[in-house]
């Protein structure tokens, strides 16, 4: 029987059926990864002997009676995870050779619920990119069309989930890093509310693995349904055991509501500062027509709705002031001498990420107070509707982009040249303010690319999106299976 287009849910029912061994899937798995990746390059580092022998201990713990929320289910993990005996380089050349002695706490957390980690898969430079390509393992390709970007940071996770190599993957988000790649792959991804899931050893190459509680960075779940994201994100959720969980347990609120019917929806697709491609439109039109016909309030407009505008460029200083402080030193001090000749009245969005590059404690509370006043405009608008709908990017999938610098590159929108990293902007929404925001595959285009949207829900309101995701997966459909797998 093939496994590779199963769910979660229906091959786990089938390991405690009997019906198909862990042993049995973790093979079909190597095998479909074997006959594939060469071509699409997702899975950049194999560990298929542990993941034979942690089948052959699943199996044998179910033949105990002994369970596990993922027991024998076989799994991929982003490259950025640290996992024990395994490279973490986040694809930095110097890297190359790196290994951790310990693994990270969700990856703890999948293997005590009896998952296999088959492999790691792979990443942009210093995750940094909406592709994903590196000096140390190459690049990734989209598997429904290989001249074309899976999505970063954690493409590698999307493309093998689109693939079939597995039917769940671990990824991670500051910047669309979840939503992006299940955008582009037409896959199922969860950016969890700011805090949720603890996130020790998700670090860079050689830094410790701390119990730290980072800002707007999160992890979280990929899937090819809605509902394996959420049992997926149930594995991962809760505080850090060596902190939090010693005074605090994870109690989120359940979803608002049950039934399409008594959602009540804010369908966004325009920003002020970037247009929405055709085909994203379409694909939001589609879904907010099948709410509607499903009797759901839907409406298009609010204000409601904190300024877009400012919300870009608070994010932009917040999240570039993060990324610098990883930087040398050298190239550090180098960009306040760029900061400097800027023109004050400036307020590009390339403007406000170099500031942020180099920006004050000072700058950087007066920018952390403006966030506090957009997640009080946000708590106001999630009392009047229960999720906000919007883009992830403007466009589908685009084709490979290695030729220039970041900053140097231009994203097509319907025929119009845009800065690239510009198109950050949608997914920074949710970000900035902690939301937390589910990717699902809302169509495709004319030439079989898929297109994903976002389902925004209130702070610490994950079950609120995710549940609204698996309405939507059986109200319009979910993913479709790419021509290559």
């Amino acid at each position: 029987m093939e496994w590779a287009y199963r769910t979660a849910g229906e091959t786990l029912a089938a390991l405690r059926a009997g019906e198909v061994s862990s042993v049995e899937l973790t093979e079909a798995s190597i095998a479909r990864i074997e006959r594939l990746d060469g071509e699409i390059n997702a899975v950049c580092v194999p560990d298929f002997e542990r993941a034979r022998a942690a089948a052959r201990d699943a199996d044998a713990a179910r033949g105990r009676g002994e369970g596990g929320a993922l027991l024998g289910l076989p799994v991929m993990v982003k490259e950025s995870y640290n996992i024990a005996g395994l490279p973490t380089t986040w694809g930095i050349a110097q890297f190359e050779d790196y290994v951790p002695d310990e693994d990270s706490l969700p990856v703890e957390r999948l293997k005590a619920a009896g998952a296999v980690v088959v492999g790691k898969t792979n990443v942009p430079l210093n995750l940094g990119d909406w592709q994903s390509y590196n000096e140390i393992y190459g690049t990734t390709n989209n598997p429904f069309d290989l001249g074309r970007s899976p999505g970063g940071s954690s493409g590698g996770s999307a493309a093998g989930l689109a693939a079939g190599y597995s039917t769940l993957a671990l990824g991670s988000d500051i910047g669309g890093s979840l939503r992006v790649p299940a955008h582009f792959c037409g896959v199922y991804a969860h950016k969890p509310s700011l805090g949720v899931v603890a996130a020790r050893g998700h670090v860079p190459p050689g830094v410790p693995a701390l119990p730290v509680e980072g800002d707007l960075s999160v992890v979280g779940p990929m899937a090819r349904t809605a509902r394996d994201l959420t049992l997926l994100f149930d594995v991962m959720a809760g505080p850090d055991p060596l902190t939090l969980a010693q005074a605090y347990t994870l109690n989120l609120p359940a979803p608002r509501h049950d039934r399409l019917a008594d959602f009540r929806v804010l369908v966004l697709e325009e920003h002020p500062l970037i247009p929405t491609g055709a085909a994203v439109r379409a694909a939001l039109e589609r879904v907010a027509v099948a709410l509607e016909k499903a009797g759901a309030r839907v409406q298009r407009d609010s204000s409601l709705v904190p300024d877009l505008a400012e919300g870009a460029a608070v994010y932009s200083k917040l999240l570039m002031s993060f990324l610098a402080a990883r930087m040398p030193a050298e190239v550090h001090e180098g960009l306040g001498s760029v900061a400097a000749q800027l023109d004050p009245d400036d307020d590009s969005l390339s403007a406000n990420r170099i500031r942020g590059m180099v920006i004050s404690y000072r700058d950087w509370l007066a920018a952390n107070a403006r966030r506090e006043e957009h997640r009080r405009q946000w708590r106001e608008l999630f009392a009047e509707f229960d999720a906000v709908i919007c883009p992830i990017t403007p466009t589908p999938a685009f084709p490979h982009d290695h030729g220039q610098d970041w900053e140097g590159r231009r994203l097509d929108i319907d025929g119009v040249a845009h800065p690239y990293g510009d198109q950050i902007i949608w997914a920074g929404l949710a970000t900035m303010s902690g939301l937390p925001a589910t990717a699902i595959p809302a169509d495709r285009t004319d030439d079989g690319m898929p297109i994903g949207v976002q389902v925004i829900g209130p702070m610490f309101g994950d079950r609120t999106s995710l549940r609204l995701a698996e309405l939507l997966e059986e109200e319009i459909g979910g993913f479709q299976q790419p021509p290559l797998a």
